[in-house]
Formats: structure tokens, sequence, C-alpha cells
């Protein structure tokens, strides 16, 4: 039985424990108005100090709601808020590539969407190495992934999967929003529609499956023929994003 109380507390003490082991100061993260960065946003606030915390709202063609319920939560938790509008970064790289030759909007489809992650995390780290040069010590940038997505690999390589510290790596959306609710995330965030703010769709309508199938999935339990095959199609079809395979010399 999950206890939501005692976990966020143990969390809590996780975050505290790494950041003095090795001398840290700060957190930098992208704050997209959802709940699992709003939680990881309260859960670093609690554990470090809203002064302590840095999120950034980072714009790509996204829907106003996004900025307007991550700043909700950045003055709920009492921390610095920074805007980085990527638009016109993503739209030149956009023309680089148009340069190159014609590609047809559904060949280029799956490279534009992961893209935007990608030029956020990059933001994230330069960010975050800039604060760690003007305010006296190392800020990290945490993960704000949940246990069902990393399941199924519903994150992209190389953006929303790079991160120093995972706080709800692996709690499942049930257990994240239990969490939320613990530290008083505003209600209108935690239990807002998930959705990756670049497709247009719903995260569930994305994947074709349940974030409550994947969480049953996980803790062995009976779920739909159909619904499982997917499930563990996907789970498959994505391990290429966990474990990165490097060549051992034989003299090794």
């Amino acid at each position: 039985m999950f206890n939501a109380e005692k976990e966020t507390q143990n969390i809590i003490a996780f975050i505290q424990d790494y950041y003095q082991k090795h001398n840290l100061k700060g957190a930098v993260l992208g704050v997209s108005g959802g709940k699992d960065s709003g939680v990881v946003s309260a859960l670093l606030c609690a554990a470090l100090g809203p002064e302590n915390v840095v999120g950034l709202t980072l714009p790509c063609h996204s829907k106003p709601e996004d900025a307007r319920d991550a700043n909700l939560v950045a003055k709920h938790f009492g921390f610095e808020m920074i805007n980085i509008d990527l638009t016109d970064t993503y739209d030149t790289f956009q023309k680089q590539i148009d340069a190159l030759g014609d590609y047809s909007k559904e060949e280029k489809k799956n490279s534009e969407i992961n893209l935007k992650p990608r030029l956020r995390m990059a933001t994230c780290y330069y960010m975050a190495a800039l604060l760690s040069a003007t305010r006296g010590g190392t800020y990290l940038v945490p993960m704000n992934g949940n246990l069902c997505e990393r399941f199924v690999g519903y994150y992209t390589k190389g953006g929303d999967n790079v991160g120093d510290i995972s706080p709800i790596g692996n709690l499942m959306v049930d257990e994240v929003i239990a969490v939320g609710a613990v530290l008083g995330v505003p209600e209108q965030v935690l239990y807002r529609t998930p959705d990756d703010g670049l497709s247009g769709m719903s995260d569930e309508q994305k994947m074709g499956v349940s974030y409550k199938d994947i969480a049953k999935v996980i803790k062995g339990e009976e779920v739909q023929q159909e619904a499982y095959e997917k499930i563990m199609r996907m789970h498959n079809g994505s391990l290429h994003k966990l474990n990165i395979p490097m060549y051992e010399p034989e003299s090794h």
C-alpha cells in the first residue's frame, strides 16, 4: 500500500541527502503546467527551499494555458520563473532542414515533435550552467518523468529522459498525484489531463493505452489482452532508450 505522506518525506530526504553529499546548491527545471513538473517543483522547494529552485517556461508554438499553469505553480510555491521563448529558434532550425530537401509534413512529423523537448533540455542545461557560474553553487537539472512513462518509453531520447536526479521516476501516475496532493499542488495542475504540449493530443490518446492499464501491467495485474500486448510492445520497443550498448575490448 502506497503511503503518500511517508513517501513524500522520503523523497524530500532523498533529494536533501544527495545535495548535501555532493555539495550542490539548486535546481533548474522546465515547468510545463502539468502534474509531473508541478510535483517535482514542489518536492524541490520542500527539499532545497524555493530560493534555490528556478523554473523555466519554454514555449515553442505552445498553448497559453501551459505558461499560465506553470506560473500558477511558481507563485504557489514561491520559486523564481524565467521565460525563454524557443519559437524563433525552432523555426530557424526548421528553415535549415527545409533547405536540405522537399520533405513532407508527415515525413518530418516525428522529428519535429522530438526537436522541441531536445531544445528545451539544452536550454535547461544552459541555464543550470549559467546559474552555477553566477550564484555560488552547482545547479542540477531534475527529471520530471514518472514510472508509467518510463516503462513504455513515452519520452524523447536526448530530451525529457535527460537529467541529473529523478525524484518521481519510480512513481506511477496515481502515486505522483497522491504525493502532489500531500504537497498541495494546485488542483487545476494536479488533475489536468496530461498531454505532451506538442502533438495536440492527450498522452493517453497518443499512446493508445491508459495510464491505469500501464500501472496494472507494472504491478502484474490483469488487463485486457489487447492493452497488455500494446503496452509490452511499447516497453520492448523502447528499451534502446534506457540501455546504451557499449563495446568492451577483449583486452579488458
